[in-house]
């Protein structure tokens, strides 16, 4: 019995781990993906910049801010901060930035579609790795870090 646990356990891990040494493409992929997302997003608002204002006044209901300063800053964080995200230079912050937007942008919908609405989750889930386990290998913060250890 012994030995058939110990095959076991040696063939899982024998097959989990070239899977293993590639995480950093999950992170890469999932540091794009995002990035993608929140960049035609801001984009969106760039090419039509009257209809932004009118949205974030009319159909957005931002708390606290002004409609003109919430469109300022969505558009400039959505712009911004997937640049970083995409380069790894400061992929925490940049991350952490991005959550905030996504987590405003659910808030200030009063009907959001359900399929809409999952986006959004997936996005948040994708955002809370990288804050939590940071850019990865193909990251400027790694290679940062790394010339700072010399």
């Amino acid at each position: 019995m012994q030995t058939t646990f110990s095959s076991i356990r040696e063939q899982y891990y024998r097959v989990s781990e070239p899977v293993v040494n590639l995480s950093f493409l999950a992170q890469a992929a999932a540091r794009c993906y995002t990035a993608w997302v929140f960049f035609a997003s801001g984009l969106t608002k760039l090419r039509d910049w009257e209809t932004t204002l009118f949205l974030f006044e009319y159909e957005y209901s931002v708390p606290v801010l002004s409609p003109e300063l919430a469109a300022y800053l969505a558009t400039i964080g959505e712009i911004v901060l997937p640049i970083l995200l995409v380069a790894g230079l400061a992929s925490r912050v940049s991350a952490a930035g991005l959550s905030i937007i996504n987590v405003v942008a659910v808030l200030s919908l009063e009907d959001i579609p359900a399929a809409a609405m999952y986006l959004h989750y997936i996005w948040g889930i994708l955002l809370a790795q990288i804050v939590v386990w940071g850019g990865g290998v193909l990251s400027l913060d790694r290679w940062l870090n790394r010339r700072r250890e010399f």
